[in-house]
């Protein structure tokens, strides 16, 4: 999908519920359709957005965030590190995902799994519970970690 089709259903959602689409909001949506860091904190995105865009405060962007994570537009992620951090919600994206977090250097790299053997349906089946989404956080060390930990 397009940046500008994704865009396009972002400004959608946020129109459908009532709220107005501002230049802030905007520009807050754009940090995450334009970074490569897929996992961003308050501050990462702010960083990202003040030179371009001077009149945005560091407030302006939680009170987004909190708003986006209202609107299921992104997911609320805690690493258990002690930061809050957000990514676009798969569900609008039509891809699922899950995360590998280093507990080394804190590093978090994505991966997808899909559901296998039936266990999705097995667990709905067994619990009574329709599982409309899923996230699954596997720690560990990654390659760099273990290559310094085995000198």
């Amino acid at each position: 999908m397009r940046h500008s089709d994704i865009m396009e259903a972002l400004r959608e959602r946020i129109k459908e519920k009532k709220y107005k689409f501002t230049r802030q909001r905007q520009v807050v949506l754009q940090a995450f359709l334009d970074s490569r860091e897929n996992h961003m904190s308050a501050e990462d995105v702010f960083s990202l957005v003040k030179n371009e865009n001077p009149d945005i405060g560091l407030a302006t962007v939680y009170r987004s965030l909190e708003l986006f994570t209202s609107l299921e537009l992104l997911k609320k992620l805690d690493f258990g590190d002690g930061r809050s951090r957000y990514e676009l919600n798969d569900r609008n994206l039509k891809h699922s995902h899950h995360h590998l977090i280093c507990l080394g250097c804190g590093k978090v790299v994505e991966f997808s799994y899909e559901f296998g053997s039936g266990l999705k349906e097995k667990m709905e089946r067994e619990n009574g519970f329709q599982i409309v989404d899923s996230q699954l956080k596997v720690y560990g060390y990654c390659r760099e970690c273990r290559k310094k930990n085995a000198r």
